[in-house]
């Protein structure tokens, strides 16, 4: 990623504030102090996937701080990953403090007071979600800020690993590439909190969040297929039809719906996108599990307010 800002340029005494000035504008309301003086430096770099931002940050010894000040002044609701590149860095919130090492990542939530503390020189790549984005995949991430993700679990080794190396090609990528990759990066996010769920010992609703994700997962690794049912997603679990669509009913919805909801936006994704110019409205609705042709079209109308082909048409250069 091509550098956003650096303090090399800058004059000695004006290196902190205006480090300070920027992290405020790349990430969230932010108190930074280091004791450093006009030795001070820094750099980041910045890529927009979508509604995700990915930055590589390298900065010298300093302290950072989310105050309920700043949190009172500001409307960012983010969940921040940060993974250890080069360097340690500490992270404290919610009662917890752990600490990063090269390979390993951690998050906060940018709703709640937290403090970063770094020692020495370091290297971060910071993965900036909606909080909203990760909630609807894991509903439960509240329990593991300050807690590090290590390499030992499969899943977070992976995750690791691919937001790694999506930020290095990060400034490379075509939209609807950074749009799908950051999507990937959340359900591995997820995919890895669910992982620590093994040993963690935390409350019912986690659990439950857990088993939607679960699920969740399950309806969109199978989305494409016309008999995707709750009675045998239900079954696939060992569960109760009913029960499923009580784990739904936790974000106002139920499975039917769900599913519809994702075909939709897929299709949506598909129709707005040049790689699949080519294709046919039908072809890909079909492939995305509808099987009938007028019956998308209405409730695509519905839900979007224009046509498929309206659609595909307002999105698409002419």
């Amino acid at each position: 990623m091509p550098a956003l800002f650096t303090t090399d340029n800058a004059p000695t005494h004006r290196r902190l504030a205006l480090w300070q000035d920027i992290v405020c504008d790349v990430f969230v309301q932010l108190d930074c102090k280091s004791d450093l003086g006009g030795a001070f430096h820094g750099a980041i770099t910045s890529s927009q996937l979508g509604r995700v931002k990915c930055s590589d940050v390298s900065s010298g010894r300093q302290r950072v701080f989310r105050t309920p000040s700043r949190i009172a002044r500001a409307s960012e609701d983010y969940v921040l990953f940060a993974l250890g590149r080069h360097g340690t860095g500490a992270v404290l919130q919610d009662g917890r403090e752990t600490v990063i090492q090269p390979g390993e990542f951690a998050f906060y939530d940018t709703t709640r007071p937290y403090e970063l503390r770094f020692d020495n020189d370091f290297t971060q790549t910071i993965f900036q979600v909606p909080r909203e984005m990760l909630h609807r995949r894991f509903a439960g991430s509240q329990n593991f800020t300050a807690t590090t993700f290590t390499s030992d679990g499969p899943v977070q080794r992976l995750a690791y690993q691919f937001i790694a190396s999506l930020a290095d090609v990060a400034d490379r990528l075509d939209a609807d590439s950074a749009i799908r990759l950051a999507d990937q990066a959340a359900d591995l996010l997820a995919m890895a909190m669910s992982e620590r769920l093994g040993g963690a010992g935390l409350p019912a609703s986690t659990h439950r969040s857990a088993l939607l994700y679960r699920l969740k997962a399950h309806v969109l690794a199978h989305l494409p297929n016309p008999d995707l049912g709750l009675a045998e997603t239900a079954a696939a679990f060992g569960i109760s039809p009913r029960y499923v669509n009580s784990l739904f009913g936790d974000e106002g919805t139920s499975f039917q719906r769900f599913v519809l909801a994702q075909r939709l936006e897929h299709c949506k994704r598909d129709l707005a996108s040049p790689a699949h110019a080519h294709r046919h409205i039908g072809e890909i609705a079909f492939a995305w599990g509808f099987n009938d042709l007028s019956h998308f079209g209405r409730v695509f109308r519905e839900h979007y307010g224009l046509s498929p082909r309206d659609w595909r048409q307002s999105r698409l250069p002419n």
